[in-house]
């Protein structure tokens, strides 16, 4: 087990494909190259927002500074996205093979899972995707790399290594961390975050997972699936508390079905620990106490922005506890200063982190008034099944005083879902009433990430239910669903009346 030798960067185990990780994202013989009189763009912070601000405006002719104290690539490529939906599919698989006998294909010996390859394989397929955020392709790209800890000495220069950067525009997209919450004992022990839980060699005999959040869920799921025994507590009801709550007790249920315990409104939970390096957790779940003792406990709640050692005051650039203060056009209380990803915004997800670098590249150098507002924003949890989501709940719509027209259609419904053996889902989608303008939609299928997509764009594009009817699916497809919502909503425009005048017209041409 080794580390690399910049005390922000652990990576382990310090296997080949680490090495080839870091090799790319973090080269430890990188020189930075000697900066530029004056930049049109410096970007702090190398996650999607700084990678897809500095590709973005290099590739329109500006001069750009790339400043990456730790990784390139943030946290989707090393420690999110990428090296859970690895974890994801290994598990999935796992799960299939599990369950086969529902299908009539038998597997005489069982399932038998090596956690180590599963982990190793992951490790190997991140390090091939690490070339698309290394240091040589955004070099490559006439980008100035420069390694090491970005801060401002001023409203228009960003000191880096012992160099000054002065700029014209900057923007900051430094991200967010995994939280500690304020649980007693926590500080006492050791705990995985998702920062930590991808360095995992051997799998957890038992796991705690503090959070039932997208985060939490997913990783309790494939921990269940690889063969841990999975507690899960959370203080308030159910899970994922922020959806549907008819969505989240379908995942939920798939969840418990691959062996996922559930302590929700979890009170007074304490943390200690425990002999031979394990962890004791105490918590009252439901009026019931329980006293457990965990191998692992992975903690999942919450995230905490990087405001800090910026020198965002000398700057002049706001912020608080919850990231930088932005307006609508992701401009900083510093007028040359924007802000883009998960220092400043409420949805921290990897393609807003991109869309909004997207807005401020208009913005910053062209004088555009691109506005966050107007985006459009799905985003999906990847358990099994998934659960997507765009637009408005129907919560949110009527706290909005907008009166709406929900449609729902079950998988148990959908032909393909039933041949499928993958009818535990439901496709939700909310109208304006009596129109057939989309407000929002949940859906929850095995692949809900993919097909969320064509109500985004229905939605960015302002085509109502009406065009999606006229739209003919692939039959049998679980996407079919979705034109069948949109005929749920053509029937109702068929009124009485309507249908009255409709029947004494066919009446009179029999004659």
């Amino acid at each position: 087990m080794s580390e690399s030798k910049n005390d922000q960067m652990v990576i382990r185990p310090w296997d080949k494909y680490n090495q080839d990780l870091v090799s790319q994202v973090h080269p430890s013989d990188w020189k930075n190259p000697n900066p530029a009189s004056r930049y049109n763009l410096v970007v702090i912070g190398a996650g999607t927002a700084g990678l897809v601000s500095a590709a973005g405006a290099a590739g329109l002719g500006a001069k750009v500074a790339l400043i990456e104290r730790h990784l390139m690539g943030g946290d989707c490529l090393n420690v999110g996205c990428v090296p859970s939906k690895a974890m994801i599919s290994a598990a999935r698989t796992a799960a299939a093979v599990r369950y086969a006998g529902e299908f009539g294909v038998q597997v005489p010996d069982g399932v038998k899972i090596d956690f180590g390859y599963a982990m190793e394989r992951m490790r190997r397929l991140r390090a091939s995707i690490a070339p698309n955020d290394s240091v040589k392709r955004f070099s490559d790209l006439g980008i100035d790399v420069f390694i090491g800890t970005g801060r401002f000495i001023g409203s228009n220069t960003v000191e880096v290594a012992g160099e000054r950067l002065p700029f014209k525009k900057a923007v900051i997209a430094t991200g967010a961390r995994a939280a500690a919450p304020p649980i007693e004992g926590l500080d006492q022990v050791a705990y995985l975050t998702n920062e930590t839980v991808f360095s995992l060699t051997e799998l957890p005999k038992r796991l705690a997972v503090i959070g039932a959040g997208p985060i939490g869920c997913e990783m309790a799921q494939a921990f269940a699936r690889f063969g841990s025994e999975v507690l899960m507590v959370e203080t308030m009801h159910g899970i994922l508390p922020r959806e549907d709550s008819d969505a989240s007790g379908i995942v939920l249920e798939s969840m418990l079905k691959d062996g996922v315990k559930l302590l929700c409104c979890g009170k007074a939970l304490k943390l200690a620990k425990a002999d031979g390096n394990k962890i004791r957790l105490v918590v009252e779940s439901h009026g019931k106490g329980y006293d457990e003792v965990v191998d692992h406990l992975l903690v999942a709640v919450g995230r905490t922005p990087n405001v800090e050692g910026l020198g965002l005051e000398d700057a002049g650039v706001a912020y608080s506890k919850k990231g930088i203060q932005v307006d609508d056009q992701l401009k900083t209380t510093n007028p040359n200063i924007y802000a883009a990803g998960d220092i400043c915004s409420p949805h921290q997800f990897t393609h807003m982190a991109d869309f909004m670098a997207r807005i401020v590249i208009r913005n910053a150098l062209f004088y555009g008034r691109a506005k966050a507002s107007a985006l459009t924003i799905p985003w999906c949890t990847y358990t099994e099944p998934e659960i997507a989501h765009v637009g408005l709940y129907e919560k949110q719509a009527r706290e909005k005083g907008i009166a709406v027209d929900t449609f729902t259609r079950h998988f148990n419904e959908v032909d393909r879902s039933i041949l499928e053996g993958q009818t535990n889902g439901l496709m939700r989608v909310h109208v304006r009433k009596g129109r057939d303008k989309i407000l929002g939609a949940t859906i929850v299928a095995c692949n809900a990430g993919d097909m969320v997509s064509e109500l985004t764009m229905a939605m960015t594009h302002g085509l109502g239910l009406k065009h999606i009817a006229n739209t003919i699916h692939p039959y049998p497809t679980q996407a079919e669903a979705i034109r069948q919502v949109a005929d749920a909503y053509n029937r109702t425009r068929l009124t009485p009346f309507a249908k009255s005048l409709f029947s004494r017209w066919m009446a009179w041409r029999t004659r």
